[in-house]
């Protein structure tokens, strides 16, 4: 790939055998360029979230970007390389319905739940040409927004709330989407194939698709119950916490979770003397191991956080100017507010007459189906890894993308199985850590660079084969190591040790032969 101007446009070009393709430069999720990213086959993955897009024509592949890139015709006269770009070129294409709602069509088709996995399964059918009714319907009195900026950005102050929603009103009207903001659903009567709310008429689906997402849970403690006590889960929560912490001085953050950790950092940097308390040894001993997680305490000691590691909660209590954190020791924290990230639990109490996994969630079939015309998506459900051949459940926003967009081609009988690699980010301070695969256990990890230095790669490997490659400052390589993951093409451990790992995996990809 290289980047190149047309005129005032840049533009991406991208050859894929003799064959030259141009299109857009930057990701239409954050604006990253594309071309610090990977060109694997045919699929150019983002340098930053992984979003994946097509080089040929600049389609969206795979989110956490909604949109496509725009393309150019392009003409080769001898050693020249020719692009036509119009003026005033667009820097991306918003989803195109190429079958408009159709009145005569009677099917309905409804998502429960307004996060990542309903959004995205939205967006799909109307891109698939589902020409019948689509109703979403969500808790809150939002339409979709971006949640993983809630504990960075936003809570930080860097995003305005008018950053937030992945899509204008407009956009729900254009594509003929109805949204049912506000109203709890309660049952998902599978018999009748009717959903249920709490007041008012049910409404009766064809196909349903359920992405509840998780339920914070909460401390079973004296005290959890007093006012000044958060947890970080919607915007509303989000909006609660900056205005409790604006004039406040101090906060406890109970639980060492990426969202816990995330929260640290944001009301740090809005000023206050943060303390975290967790059981745990180590910050993500048991997501990234002790070296990793022990590089993340440091670098939010190293910006004034301070931590109680190996502490328990036994109650909370009010005093004179706040709140006191009371821990089994019994030493006592005091705090202007507290902040609860000890995670969440599968929100599917609506669900009846549908088998549940030990920890509450669903478990689906390889095409995402939980029953007849009934999908699973997001935080809720246990699907085939496709790679480990395991039933796993993964909790993140991307993932939840991925699967709306599954659910949504299954949902108009596509069976397609669902064979999205994960990937999350979480940022904290100045510090970025991307993580690609799915490793619940390792028998070892294999580092490339030094973690100290803060710029790496470790290779989570299990049973002789990589799970899952976390990264600090190796975007580049990380984003081609998606791509052969998804390729199916990792090289072996041994290459992986090697000390010019950079040109092993530019190997590999340029080996991958696209027709």
């Amino acid at each position: 790939m290289q980047e190149v101007s047309a005129g005032e446009t840049k533009v991406l070009l991208a050859r894929i055998g003799d064959t030259c393709y141009a299109i857009g430069t930057n990701c239409t999720h954050y604006g990253a360029p594309l071309v610090e990213g990977s060109l694997v086959g045919d699929k150019i993955i983002c340098p930053w979230h992984h979003a994946c897009f097509n080089a040929r024509n600049g389609n969206m592949e795979e989110p956490p970007a909604l949109d496509s890139l725009p393309n150019f015709p392009v003409s080769l006269e001898g050693d020249d390389i020719y692009i036509d770009v119009p003026e005033n070129a667009p820097d991306r294409r918003p989803p195109e319905t190429p079958v408009s709602r159709d009145d005569a069509d009677r099917r309905t088709f409804v998502i429960v739940g307004g996060g990542a996995a309903g959004y995205m399964c939205a967006q799909t059918l109307r891109e698939e040409g589902f020409s019948g009714r689509i109703v979403m319907i969500t808790q809150e009195e939002r339409l979709p927004y971006d949640r993983p900026n809630l504990s960075k950005d936003y809570l930080h102050g860097h995003a305005e709330p008018e950053w937030m929603p992945l899509r204008p009103d407009e956009f729900y009207t254009e594509q003929r989407i109805e949204v049912i903001k506000g109203r709890k659903v309660t049952a998902v009567e599978r018999d009748v194939r009717q959903v249920v709310f709490e007041s008012g008429d049910p409404i009766a689906y064809d196909s349903i698709l359920i992405a509840t997402g998780g339920i914070p849970r909460e401390l079973s403690v004296a005290g959890s119950d007093l006012p000044g006590i958060y947890v970080l889960r919607s915007f509303d929560s989000a909006d609660d916490i900056i205005g409790a912490a604006t004039g406040a001085k101090s906060a406890v953050v109970i639980g060492a979770s990426f969202i816990g950790m995330e929260a640290a950092s944001s009301l740090k940097q809005r000023g206050l003397d943060v303390t975290v308390v967790a059981p745990d040894k180590l910050p993500f001993e048991r997501t990234l191991g002790q070296e990793i997680g022990g590089l993340l305490q440091r670098v939010h000691e190293e910006n004034g956080v301070k931590f109680s590691l190996g502490s328990n909660v036994s109650r909370l209590e009010r005093s004179d100017i706040g709140l006191n954190v009371i821990l089994a020791s019994g030493e006592a924290i005091a705090a202007d507010l507290v902040i609860v990230g000890v995670g969440v639990r599968p929100a599917t109490d609506i669900l009846n007459g549908i088998e549940l996994h030990k920890d509450g969630g669903v478990i689906a079939d390889e095409y995402l189906q939980i029953g007849d015309g009934v999908f699973a998506g997001g935080d809720i459900v246990h699907f085939p890894d496709t790679r480990t051949g395991e039933s796993t459940r993964i909790e993140h926003w991307r993932t939840a993308l991925q699967q709306g967009m599954t659910a949504a081609r299954n949902m108009i009988g596509k069976n397609e199985p669902f064979t999205g690699v994960p990937f999350f980010w979480t940022t904290q301070f100045d510090v970025t850590l991307n993580y690609v695969g799915h490793a619940a256990g390792w028998d070892e990890i294999v580092v490339n660079g030094s973690i100290a230095e803060r710029e790496f790669l470790a290779f989570y490997v299990l049973n002789g084969k990589v799970a899952a490659v976390a990264s600090v400052g190796r975007d580049h390589e990380l984003a081609v190591l998606h791509g052969l993951i998804r390729a199916g093409r990792l090289p072996s451990i041994a290459e992986l040790k090697s000390a010019d790992l950079n040109t092993v995996l530019e190997r590999c990809a340029g080996d991958l032969r696209v027709e």
